[in-house]
């Protein structure tokens, strides 16, 4: 097996394998969805996927170790379910889903999403509680989108962040889901045909960044304030949101 050689390649997968690193390991919560965008400037949007989910496998594990025994079950119980919905909807409707129209469709959620707890929620000190409708809906689509394009971060969010868990907690309970989330996703991208050997040789040879990124991104959660945390996460959803509505948009207008 012979990875991608082109030195191109490595300038953009480099960075971008440690932007996920970094979400995988709890913190930025957006930043694993800067992955597959970034390496698509210089292959297929296709095979950069497949070059990635083995790495996302890879950082699960390593987070799930970090993490072990820190997660809110309540929440998984909500999520998990309806994910599993959501990606087998995703499957059975590949053929025919339309990825521009799901990129607009999250962007202006993620978009909308934000601008309502700046203009209302942040005046909002208490957490809202566990709503079962609202975790189904958010599960599904969170798992369809992942399915469908690696989205799956911001209606994740939108069911977790009102809830203002400890930023280990809310680390932990998404190191979870979305490991369950990648797990689930192997067979169906293997029948797909998107682990040919040179992707997954390119994805042996970016492991190591993969390792390091995840655990700074454990030790970031660890050591950064719970308000500045929750802002971090607010502000790169915004402006991962304004990114996918842009893509979306542009995909469809193509």
């Amino acid at each position: 097996m012979t990875p991608i050689a082109d030195p191109w390649f490595y300038a953009a997968a480099i960075p971008a394998v440690f932007f996920v690193g970094l979400s995988k390991g709890g913190f930025g919560g957006t930043f694993a969805m800067l992955g597959v965008p970034i390496m698509a400037l210089v292959i297929s949007p296709l095979q950069a996927a497949g070059i990635m989910l083995p790495i996302l496998i890879v950082m699960d594990i390593v987070a799930l170790l970090a993490y072990r025994g820190r997660a809110d079950w309540k929440c998984l119980s909500i999520l998990l379910p309806a994910a599993v919905l959501g990606i087998g909807i995703g499957w059975a409707t590949a053929a025919y889903v339309n990825d521009a129209f799901v990129l607009f469709l999250i962007g202006v959620m993620s978009l909308t999403f934000v601008a309502d707890y700046l203009f209302k929620q942040r005046k909002v000190t208490s957490a809202a509680a566990h709503n079962l409708p609202k975790g189904t809906f958010w599960g599904t689509v969170a798992g369809f989108t992942s399915f469908i394009s690696h989205t799956g971060g911001p209606p994740f969010q939108m069911y977790m962040l009102p809830l203002r868990l400890a930023p280990m907690l809310f680390a932990g309970t998404a190191v979870i889901f979305f490991a369950a989330v990648n797990a689930i996703k192997l067979v169906p991208y293997f029948l797909l045909g998107q682990f040919d050997s040179t992707n997954l040789s390119t994805s042996v040879t970016l492991f190591p960044v993969a390792l390091v990124a995840t655990l700074v991104g454990v030790w970031l959660v660890r050591v950064v304030k719970a308000e500045t945390f929750y802002a971090i996460i607010y502000i790169f959803m915004g402006l991962i949101g304004a990114k996918l509505t842009y893509d979306g948009l542009m995909g469809l207008l193509a």
